[in-house]
């Protein structure tokens, strides 16, 4: 049977775009979505995992992304479409599943294969983000389509010249039905905008984010930081902090912003200047802002407290320090306004390892890395000691229990016995 997909979504009052109608129409049984950013192609596929599940008794429906608060979050495209509706032939719904009164199930799912594993005779199985999804488990997913000969969607922005969304693009067989959406096909994104994401951003990361050009980007400390820019403002920050990477012929550069209430991090400007001296970088950062610095500028530490800055020594472990900003850019709890920061992320274009990730050198070439190390004194200091959770590990073996000492032990030991020579 022909689910109504276009129908659906013209009656909850969207137009689609004709790519849209394509995707929504399509009875391939793989589709690959390689999209420009903020083409539509979470709401297409939000409503055709919508219509599956509503047209077709008993159907199954995954939604796997790289992060469960990613997944989660297509989840509430999907409910917040149901609701419109008013939720016909509901059974169940929680922040989660979604169950109707015809069998028919939508589960939200966090990227990871024990979780994954548990389930087969999929329907319709949509990977969100599918350029950032680990290949391991791409292959998990694969044999729940075995049995159910059920279908699968991948859509992605690119995400550089690997994995298996690559893959599939550049030399996938006739079975991958291929959609591009660049930027140029969205009458929504105006030209000027784009203009200005060139300007600001560089060729290279305008062409993979807004042309579905799959750059090269291996060897890049932080390939997915330019994912972290979300237009503004800014919530409301219990807690205002920043970092400084000292410098005169290199340059100084600070970041700045503060930590909403769900912990995450905003950055919501930025200072960088060359052969200038510190009495003028003062007169440029915000004081009401808790610094972390470049440990090993004791001297402008002390100037900058002098001059009544809270200032604290930063941590220089580069490898450490470089986990932990990529923890939170893979959690999504680093969050940096658009053009705040524009050498920051023009940096992170630049800043590598000497013979690529994983090989070699743990510590990348120190060149273009100076706003990069302010966010690395920064974050390293914020979330030390919160890296891994508490109670991951084995739990402590109780400390063997002293051995009881002899007779002849005691005597020997006691201060007052001494020996007698005959």
């Amino acid at each position: 049977m022909k689910v109504p997909s276009v129908r659906l979504m013209r009656n909850l009052g969207l137009e689609p775009d004709p790519w849209q109608i394509e995707v929504l129409e399509s009875t391939r049984q793989r589709l690959l979505l390689n999209c420009c950013r903020q083409a539509g192609k979470s709401t297409v596929v939000a409503l055709l995992a919508l219509a599956e599940a509503m047209w077709t008794s008993g159907a199954k429906v995954l939604l796997v992304s790289r992060s469960f608060r990613q997944s989660k979050e297509l989840f509430r495209i999907v409910t917040g479409f149901y609701e419109q509706l008013e939720k016909p032939i509901c059974k169940r719904i929680t922040a989660e599943e979604l169950t109707l009164a015809n069998g028919s199930r939508i589960v939200s799912l966090p990227c990871k294969e024990q979780t994954i594993r548990g389930f087969s005779n999929i329907s319709l199985l949509i990977i969100d983000e599918a350029s950032i999804v680990p290949d391991d488990i791409y292959r998990a997913c694969r044999p729940m389509l075995a049995v159910s000969n059920g279908r699968m969607i991948c859509l992605s922005t690119p995400r550089g010249k690997r994995g298996y969304f690559y893959d599939a693009w550049s030399r996938g067989g006739d079975d991958w039905h291929k959609i591009e959406v660049p930027a140029s096909m969205i009458s929504r994104i105006k030209p000027e905008f784009l203009e200005g994401e060139r300007r600001d951003h560089g060729d290279t990361s305008f062409r993979q984010e807004y042309c579905c050009s799959f750059e090269v980007l291996e060897g890049l400390v932080y390939p997915e930081l330019a994912r972290c820019v979300v237009p503004g403002p800014a919530p409301d920050l219990k807690r205002r902090v920043g970092g400084i990477d000292f410098g005169f012929r290199n340059p100084f550069a600070a970041v700045w912003g503060g930590v909403d209430r769900d912990d995450v991090l905003w950055l919501t400007g930025q200072h960088y200047c060359r052969q200038r001296p510190l009495s003028h970088h003062a007169v440029q950062l915000p004081r009401k802002v808790e610094w972390f610095a470049d440990p090993s500028g004791a001297g402008d530490i002390a100037e900058l407290r002098r001059a009544g800055f809270t200032v604290n020594k930063g941590k220089n472990a580069i490898a450490s320090g470089i986990a932990a900003v990529q923890a939170r850019i893979q959690h999504g709890t680093l969050r940096i306004l658009q053009n705040a920061c524009p050498d920051l992320i023009a940096e992170a274009g630049l800043y590598c390892y000497a013979s690529g990730p994983g090989q070699g050198s743990e510590e990348p070439i120190p060149e273009y890395n100076h706003a990069l190390d302010a966010l690395r004194y920064l974050i390293s200091r914020l979330d030390h000691g919160r890296q891994v959770p508490p109670g991951t590990g084995d739990p402590p073996s109780d400390p063997p229990k002293p051995k009881k000492p002899s007779f002849w032990e005691r005597v020997r030991d006691d201060r007052w016995w001494t020996p007698v020579r005959w």
